[in-house]
């Protein structure tokens, strides 16, 4: 029951999408399989922090990466602050838990003239697909939206004649984004073949499959990859290295970072400032080169 009501608070009142609902469930039905398994127990309500101690060494032993258990454990941190809130336990098994060290993970972001190739030279594909997987590189460059904002995009949250778009970010948070003049053609021709679609009237979202059905996210990661891998020899290839690329373009050439902030919906400087690595990066490339007492 307390799953229930715990799964029903997630959905209703943070508002966080089913993807993150379902990896959520996910964890806490591996934990309880393994107090199941070990400690004949199914009830993890009343779970101590030495079973869940154990989890984590076990978890460790099978090769799991600190990274993926601090996220394991993050879920079961959510879950008994949720029993905490609703009174069902008085004291947290994770009070005391301090997260495993990680690695920092450094995101290596596209450069100006890979975007410049996928935009401009790559062949898409004729026809439906072809325009709708353009679109979809374009957007998640031309925006910086998240994977997810761009599935749930709806036909009316753009606005051509403003040259703007709505996007429902996290915990249900509207930001409008300017559109850059290439990004309203594209958008027009998109437009036009999904016109040709069946259910395509009756459908609110803006991209759909050639079946007239919206698209999901696998579908966003696999486009993304199946372009990027013909002009980029990076290892990670994704929708949200694009959103690092949004940010690291726009610094580098100069925005400040609070308007960055804004457009990629952020709630703080912190999240932001992640992004600002490969800018100074840059920046001190820039300084090297320029500077009259650098000795050359």
């Amino acid at each position: 029951m307390s799953m229930q009501a715990f799964t029903s608070y997630l959905k209703l009142e943070k508002n966080y999408s089913d993807h993150t609902v379902k990896a959520y469930g996910r964890d806490l039905d591996a934990f309880t399989g393994f107090c199941r398994e070990n400690y004949d127990e199914t009830n993890i309500d009343a779970a101590g922090y030495p079973m869940i101690r154990n989890w984590i060494v076990s978890l460790s032993n099978e090769g799991v990466s600190n990274r993926s258990i601090n996220r394991k454990i993050s879920s079961l941190q959510a879950y008994y602050k949720f029993l905490l809130k609703i009174g069902e336990i008085t004291a947290s098994p994770l009070a005391k838990h301090r997260a495993l060290k990680t690695e920092k993970k450094v995101e290596v972001p596209f450069s100006e003239s890979e975007m410049e190739l996928i935009l401009t030279e790559i062949p898409f594909e004729e026809g439906f697909e072809g325009e709708r997987d353009k679109l979809i590189v374009e957007l998640l460059y031309a925006t910086g939206m998240r994977r997810a904002e761009l599935v749930n995009l709806k036909v009316t949250d753009i606005n051509l004649g403003n040259r703007t778009l709505k996007v429902l970010g996290k915990r249900n948070k509207e930001r409008i984004i300017p559109l850059l003049d290439a990004t309203v053609d594209q958008i027009k021709a998109y437009l036009e073949v999904r016109s040709q679609l069946p259910n395509c009237a009756t459908s609110l979202y803006l991209f759909l499959t050639k079946d007239g059905l919206k698209i999901y996210e696998t579908l966003v990661y696999r486009t993304i990859n199946k372009y990027f891998s013909l002009v980029s020899p990076k290892v990670k290839k994704s929708p949200h290295i694009l959103r690092h690329t949004f940010a690291t373009h726009l610094l580098n050439r100069g925005a400040d970072l609070n308007s960055v902030k804004e457009l990629l919906g952020h709630s703080s400087l912190a999240s932001t400032q992640v992004y600002t690595h490969n800018s100074i990066a840059e920046l001190k490339k820039v300084h090297q080169m320029a500077h009259p007492r650098n000795k050359k």
